[in-house]
């Protein structure tokens, strides 16, 4: 195919002059809309403007401009058809070959907190018109929808006049991505502008997300990952500046979010390592540098090669807790000059600055199944849910303190999930067990004698008592579950027979 005439416009201007003095230096005829049109007519370029291409003036304060049949029926009309080439020669419009589009800016509008009348207005019309209509034909058109297509396609035409069909279905689908994101995006803003219940979860779920960066590989070596930003969250992991270390791998970010799930849930000075998205070591203080020893002294074994998160800055005394072990990665809200200075002494060790403070907004969650996708509202930080009933022995402000604090750890516990603390730190930790008193087991193993007079939390309730009787014998002192099981009454009775306290939460945290 040959372009002889293409049609610009974008909102986005990076790259466009340099494209449209390349086109033009192969004799092909510039069509434009205004403000691409002033910006190439400025930069010394011959444009035509749509105005005279159509005959018709724009209206609608600039809501109609494209949408006319000399530019969709020039854009559509198939090339290998003697019925559409007889329709245009009797309509006297003229081939579109190549259409450069890319879409108003609603999302930055609707980030802005300007008024919905104006975010309205930044939903595009015509865009999406012209992009789709060139995807469809991309037997005969070439459509480009990000300034960093724009080399490869010069370069196509420079070297062989045309652009070959498979980089023309290429660019096709990612414009049919391109608008299917905008929409999405589009969707989003106008459902959290209504009440109605049945928007939490649509009939429909498009989702749009856009890669900002690749990574250094999936779950092992052999599997290849990318990470994806909303692009209605102005930051989050996905956007977390990364200050030093190697390139991120998928196991990475996977067990960032699950550290920074866990230290988001505490208001005092917290870290929280992680292993296998899992926490292996939490720990509070009244000062950074003290929570960071607590969570390593934790399990000093499990956090090597680990991530931690910490919801302070990072000051030198923190940073010098941090690199008396090996980690992967360290997330904190911010880190000073002496930290960094300490820090950057471990070349590969990644430092992540990412806002620690609570999700404002409700998460959600999708995890892909077989044909199809699970999508829940998110188990979120800091909700406590119903107020806690003690049903056995009773609960001093101490014990409280620590149980409160065994609860907030175990909500981020793999199910089964069994943490073993004080009011300071966890001193054992299972989960992932096919049973729940194999978790309890380890967790106590892995807290030896400092389980005596400790607490303990179960992310579920206990089936059997046999939980309570292994606590018992181990020495601990409360326990902290939801309740809820047909056999509660004989949980109840082993830790009155133990002298144990018992509290239920009415809430259970499975995490699978």
């Amino acid at each position: 195919m040959t372009v002889r005439r293409a049609l610009l416009s974008v909102s986005d201007k990076r790259g466009i002059v340099e494209l449209a003095r390349g086109l033009a230096a192969l004799g092909v005829e510039l069509l434009s809309t205004g403000g691409t049109g002033a910006l190439l007519r400025d930069a010394g370029l011959a444009v035509r403007s749509v105005e005279e291409w159509t005959g018709l003036p724009e209206m609608l304060d600039g809501r109609v401009k494209t949408l006319h049949p000399a530019i969709h029926a020039g854009i559509l009309f198939r090339r290998d058809s003697p019925q559409h080439r007889e329709e245009m020669r009797r309509s006297g419009y003229g081939p579109i070959d190549m259409v450069v589009v890319n879409l108003y800016p609603f999302r930055e509008a609707a980030l802005s907190g300007r008024p919905r009348a104006e975010v309205v207005e930044q939903i595009d019309i015509g865009g999406p018109s012209l992009v789709r209509a060139a995807a469809k034909n991309h037997e005969h058109v070439v459509v480009l929808v990000d300034p960093s297509q724009y080399a490869a396609v010069l370069e196509d035409l420079r070297l062989h006049g045309d652009v070959p069909a498979a980089r023309r279905l290429a660019l096709a689908a990612t414009a049919f991505r391109h608008v299917a994101a905008y929409d999405a995006v589009v969707a989003r803003v106008l459902s959290s502008w209504t009440d109605e219940p049945m928007e939490a979860f649509p009939l429909e779920l498009p989702l749009a997300f856009t890669r900002v960066a690749a990574l250094r590989y999936g779950e092992n070596p052999h599997q290849s990952a990318a990470v994806y930003a909303d692009p209605l969250a102005p930051g989050g992991l996905a956007r977390a500046s990364q200050l030093q270390g190697k390139p991120l791998s998928y196991n990475n970010l996977n067990d960032a979010q699950a550290a920074l799930d866990t230290v988001r849930e505490f208001d005092e000075p917290a870290a929280a390592a992680v292993k296998h998205a899992t926490p292996c070591g939490v720990g509070v203080g009244p000062d950074l540098a003290t929570a960071v020893r607590r969570a390593r002294e934790a399990d000093p074994v499990s956090i090597f090669g680990g991530i931690v998160a910490v919801n302070r800055p990072v000051d030198e005394a923190a940073a010098r807790e941090l690199s008396g072990v090996f980690l992967e990665v360290v997330l904190a809200p911010a880190f000073t000059d002496e930290a960094r200075a300490v820090l950057e002494r471990k070349k590969n060790l990644r430092l992540l600055e990412v806002d620690t403070t609570p999700l404002a907004a409700p998460r959600w969650t999708v995890r892909c199944i077989d044909g199809g996708a699970l999508m829940q509202t998110s188990d979120m930080p800091g909700e406590d849910g119903p107020a806690w009933t003690v049903v056995a022995g009773s609960v001093t402000p101490e014990l409280e303190a620590a149980l409160r604090f065994a609860w907030k750890v175990v909500k981020h516990v793999r199910s089964n999930g069994i943490v073993v603390a004080n009011a300071e730190r966890t001193l054992g930790i299972d989960g992932g067990q096919t049973n729940r008193i194999d978790a309890a087991r380890h967790a106590l193993e892995r807290a030896g004698e400092a389980a005596r007079g400790a607490v303990l939390a179960s992310d579920g309730f206990f089936p059997f008592p046999d939980v309570v009787e292994a606590a018992a014998a181990a020495g601990i002192a409360a326990i902290v579950q939801p309740g809820g099981s047909q056999r509660d009454a004989e949980s109840i009775a082993a830790a009155r027979r133990a002298g144990i306290a018992m509290c239920f939460t009415g809430r259970r945290h499975f995490l699978h």
